[in-house]
């Protein structure tokens, strides 16, 4: 299936020079929805890990479905102030200032096997820190995964030497 006939282009969102690749056409579609998480299974299987997490919050829109087909756990990685037990926290760079991201200190016993799971990755600054995350609660990241990679923005070169997959590339 041709993914990326799913995926909308709107041009200036959010911000007059921005291409914004809206995946909303592939969640409403049941059967690209579903090739997609299906695809997303057989190409992270080999990274065997014991749990996803997922980046808010379109990283919880595929990080969910795939936790559930692989038959692994799930946890949330949120802004600050969602979770509400104790947190680890990281913050990371954006165009024009910084933003932080927070993890469930007991998200996963130590020694877990993590996937990354988000919708995008663009500069790679919000998958850096998720992975810094994941390293504090004593836990492994055995990869990540994206549905769809900006190429030109090089997201990549921010993380570690660990396996990545992104079913579409832009």
């Amino acid at each position: 299936m041709d993914l990326k006939a799913h995926i909308r282009d709107i041009a200036d969102f959010p911000k007059p020079g921005i291409l914004f690749r809206d995946i909303t056409p592939l969640l409403s579609n049941p059967e690209a929805l579903q090739y997609s998480i299906d695809y997303f299974a057989d190409q992270v299987s080999d990274y065997q890990p014991d749990y996803i997490v997922g980046i808010e919050s379109r990283g919880f829109m595929f990080g969910m479905p795939l936790a559930y087909k692989m038959g692994i756990g799930f946890a949330p990685v949120r802004k600050p102030g969602k979770l509400p037990a104790a947190v680890h926290a990281a913050s990371y760079d954006l165009e024009y200032g910084s933003d932080t991201l927070e993890l469930h200190q007991d998200a996963f016993p130590q020694g877990s096997r993590v996937l990354v799971i988000d919708d995008l990755i663009a500069t790679g600054g919000t998958a850096a820190a998720t992975y810094d995350l994941v390293e504090k609660t004593g836990s492994t990241v055995v990869g990540f995964g994206f549905v769809i990679e900006l190429l030109a923005l090089e997201g990549r070169r921010k993380l570690p030497d660990v396996p990545i997959t992104a079913l579409m590339q832009y």
